[in-house]
């Protein structure tokens, strides 16, 4: 029996994410739907401590891995891959804040603050969508050969639940930030020319490694 095309499987996962999450945050009442306000949770393994040292450290990662492998292998292709992915997410999830201005749960007890001027940024999760640009370059290059690598989806997982749980998202928010994160992750893992390695002197693209 033949395997899925690779874009096929992404796209299952990604239906898989949203119903999984989808489920975890609707409404107990039942009357809500998945948009509603949680009691706020700051300690334990939902600290905002933790998701931003999750934030700086998949950047480290990225940064480090791309640098001392560079782009001459695959890991060190993949890691510049999810460089330009992280990088042009970032940016669209940025001018999506602005253009769709939705107040936050902190700001608001309504979901449906839309519009409302820049100072709003609730929509998307700009850290969702890092850690699911980050992850996606991988789980292409290396899901078929090593199915371990789903494992990684457990990054935006935990970033969407954790910022729902802490106040400062919408689950809306979060889907849609794991949804754009994945998209540019995919498309880069598909670019065998990285913008960011391209534009870099040739040492980059030879690593620091291969000077030890």
């Amino acid at each position: 029996m033949s395997q899925r095309p690779p874009a096929r499987k992404l796209a299952s996962a990604c239906v898989l994410r949203v119903a999984v999450l989808s489920a975890l945050f609707v409404s107990p009442s039942g009357r809500a739907g998945i948009d509603h306000k949680v009691t706020p949770a700051d300690s334990g393994i939902w600290a905002r401590q933790y998701t931003q040292a999750l934030q700086y450290g998949v950047i480290a990662a990225e940064i480090g891995g791309a640098v001392w492998l560079g782009g001459e292998s695959e890991p060190g292709l993949t890691f510049w891959q999810a460089i330009d992915s992280s990088a042009f997410s970032g940016i669209t999830a940025q001018l999506m804040k602005w253009g769709f201005g939705r107040k936050r749960p902190t700001q608001t007890d309504s979901p449906n603050e839309w519009f409302k001027g820049t100072q709003y940024q609730s929509f998307p999760s700009g850290e969702v969508t890092l850690q699911a640009s980050f992850v996606t370059p991988f789980i292409v290059h290396y899901a078929d050969r090593q199915p371990w690598v789903w494992a990684l989806e457990i990054l935006p997982a935990y970033d969407a639940v954790a910022r729902v749980k802490q106040g400062a998202h919408w689950q809306t928010d979060v889907i849609a930030g794991w949804a754009l994160g994945t998209g540019f992750g995919y498309f880069e893992a598909k670019n065998k020319n990285p913008l960011f390695l391209t534009i870099l002197p040739r040492g980059f693209m030879v690593g620091l490694h291969s000077s030890w």
